[in-house]
């Protein structure tokens, strides 16, 4: 599945013809990501995610470089769309382009925040959280089409439903599309990290769920003959939060807990559910080891450990960080000085970058306030973010 950068990049004058077309198409593109912002499509709203999906597959077939569009049924939340070009161009190779159409907005934030451009920010219900970038893939390829320019490699675009809860049925569609060719990269359209930058490595995430089993006794008469589940929690609670100061790249969050039934009686049970982020592999399995084996402090008590890990972390590897010299070359064609972070949020990256594929995140529009009131992004960025991603595909 992994293979070699090809040693190759474009010439700057290459790079600034694409953004200068981008940029003399910068009323339309901003016209079609508002049509896809004022289309509500929270996780789960079936119909929102058929009406963005009608959207895209029609500008997808206008585009001569388009070879086949596929739209897959994802009960209970809509669809994902799969887009295919310039198929001729290789030997059954690829570059995978992965994003979402869903949002956290619920239905009705429209109403309280339109779309609306204030200077050079344009603000929107998911237009950071990446309505805008599901539009930017559409328009790279219609700029390269246009100007004739064929990458190397096929192009794979794969727009999911489902990735702001867990990409239940998105990511085994993203897993067959990716082994069904030879995939070499993966460029992941999430918001970049703040300045603009690209994403080389994300923490792997786990959830689990602590239980405690104590003894129940009144709190005022025989205190002593009861086991307070509460504090037992509350003692492992300490212990994993410990290893948040251990120097590693595991952190610990026990986020949400229940127990006990009266104040005036020991609590005979208490839960937590918890967090987990971690760098590598091994850190993974080592949470998981200290999790799992938890014992009591208080030996009248139980605990019992459920939950594992959910994604695998994406890793700055040797071919990540190739990657990325090549996109900050290619950015500073179009003008621009192109960072890189590890950030602790995972996303469908860290499921591709587990196969084997090197993969660069964060490739989206800057921006601002994902999730929140004043999620907005800087308008000035679409054409030079559009131009980047297509000198990449060119490039690799």
């Amino acid at each position: 599945m992994t293979g070699q950068l090809i040693s190759q990049l474009i010439e700057a004058p290459v790079a600034q013809q694409i953004l200068e077309r981008l940029q003399a198409r910068q009323h339309e593109i901003e016209s079609f990501m508002r049509a896809l912002v004022e289309i509500e499509s929270p996780s789960g709203d079936e119909n929102g995610s058929r009406l963005m999906v009608d959207l895209l597959e029609n500008a997808a077939r206008e585009l001569a470089c388009v070879a086949e569009v596929e739209r897959v049924d994802a009960s209970g939340f809509g669809q994902h769309l799969v887009i295919k070009a310039f198929q001729e161009q290789t030997d059954a190779a690829q570059v995978l382009i992965v994003g979402h159409t869903d949002t956290v907005h619920s239905v009705g934030s429209l109403a309280e925040r339109p779309w609306r451009r204030e200077h050079d920010k344009i603000y929107g219900p998911g237009i950071f959280d990446m309505k805008a970038n599901c539009v930017l893939a559409i328009e790279i390829l219609r700029t390269l089409s246009d100007l004739n320019l064929k990458p190397r490699l096929g192009v794979t675009i794969v727009l999911t439903c489902d990735e702001e809860v867990g990409s239940m049925s998105g990511w085994p569609l993203i897993e067959r599309v990716a082994r069904e060719r030879n995939t070499r990269y993966a460029f992941v359209l999430e918001p970049p990290a703040s300045g603009g930058r690209v994403k080389t490595g994300r923490k792997g995430t786990g959830i689990y769920a602590i239980k405690v089993e104590g003894k129940a006794a009144h709190a005022g008469l025989e205190p002593q003959k009861g086991a307070s589940a509460i504090l037992e929690l509350a003692r492992q609670t300490e212990r994993l939060h410990a290893l948040n100061l251990s120097g590693s790249g595991i952190t610990v969050n026990v986020g949400v807990v229940h127990g006990g039934t009266r104040s005036n009686v020991v609590a005979a049970q208490a839960e937590a559910e918890i967090d987990v982020r971690f760098t590598t592999e091994a850190e993974a399995e080592e949470i998981d080891r200290i999790l799992t084996s938890l014992q009591p402090v208080d030996e009248r008590t139980k605990v019992f450990v459920s939950g594992g890990i959910n994604r695998p972390p994406l890793e700055r590897t040797t071919a990540v960080v190739e990657l990325f010299e090549k996109a900050r070359t290619v950015a500073s064609y179009v003008g621009f000085q192109l960072g890189e972070a590890q950030v602790g949020g995972a996303s469908d990256g860290n499921f591709i970058a587990a196969l084997g594929i090197p993969v660069l995140d964060g490739l989206g529009v800057s921006g601002d306030g994902a999730h929140a009131v004043h999620e907005h992004i800087d308008a000035n960025d679409i054409a030079t973010r559009g131009a980047l991603i297509a000198g990449l595909l060119l490039s690799v």
